[in-house]
């Protein structure tokens, strides 16, 4: 198992896993230009050393783009294997790596958000659960907060964190961690100003805004009628069953 982290030296020659089939892709551009602003941070992106999608993206948990809180942990942002590579051990072998890695520098645990139900956009919570993760926190319409504890201690959601806003029509929040995000954004602005639907699209460009976000915020957050709908990434379609299901 040979495996490559992304580095200032060598992201412009680097695939980034989610998107390997294109050269050129807006999607792989801002991501990469989010991650090379993100690596003296410590933040780590480790991947198979091959043309398949196979990774995990962590960061120290005072610098991660994400509405939770906690002293001297890491978190998962993002842990994904498919296509060839999947049930080749791939996925234990990267957690087992971050998991030692979080140990041999002295951090407490490590956490990630999950949730009751699997979400398509989030790392599968069961498969952490098999190394000890526990839930230490949730919300009222099921996303957990999962944590790797060495020492006792667990982060916590951001007191910011009610998954409800005031504003009533469809709102986006997102930032591009994500290489899928920027396209998903430009489609549904367009379907939105073609619909006539009132949106709102707020760029997450700052720490601080993300550690002080309304939802459990991954690099995406949908809410409408003031209440949060989901971390998935929504198309013009689903906004259509959103709005039609609230009437």
């Amino acid at each position: 198992m040979e495996y490559t982290e992304i580095t200032k030296e060598n992201i412009s020659d680097e695939h980034i896993c989610c998107i390997i089939r294109a050269k050129s892709h807006p999607g792989i551009d801002a991501k990469k230009q989010w991650l090379s602003e993100r690596l003296n941070e410590g933040h780590v992106f480790r991947k198979l050393n091959a043309k398949e999608c196979a990774f995990i993206e962590y960061a120290p948990l005072e610098t991660a783009w994400v509405p939770i809180v906690g002293d001297n942990f890491l978190y998962i942002y993002c842990l994904w294997v498919q296509g060839t590579p999947k049930g080749n051990g791939y996925g234990r072998s990267l957690m087992e790596h971050c998991i030692k890695s979080a140990k041999e520098q002295g951090k407490s645990g490590v956490c990630m958000l999950g949730a009751a139900k699997q979400k398509n956009w989030l790392s599968d919570q069961n498969f952490a659960k098999k190394f000890g993760f526990k839930t230490v926190s949730e919300t009222k319409d099921g996303y957990e907060l999962l944590s790797l504890s060495f020492d006792g201690t667990n982060p916590e959601f951001s007191p910011t964190v009610t998954q409800k806003i005031p504003e009533k029509n469809l709102v986006i929040f997102y930032d591009y961690q994500c290489p899928f995000i920027f396209q998903r954004i430009e489609k549904l602005q367009k379907h939105c100003y073609d619909n006539n639907i009132p949106a709102d699209f707020k760029l997450v460009n700052s720490i601080e805004k993300a550690k002080n976000l309304p939802c459990v915020f991954n690099n995406w957050g949908a809410f409408y009628n003031g209440k949060f709908i989901s971390v998935n990434q929504l198309d013009g379609a689903a906004v259509q069953k959103i709005i039609k299901k609230s009437k």
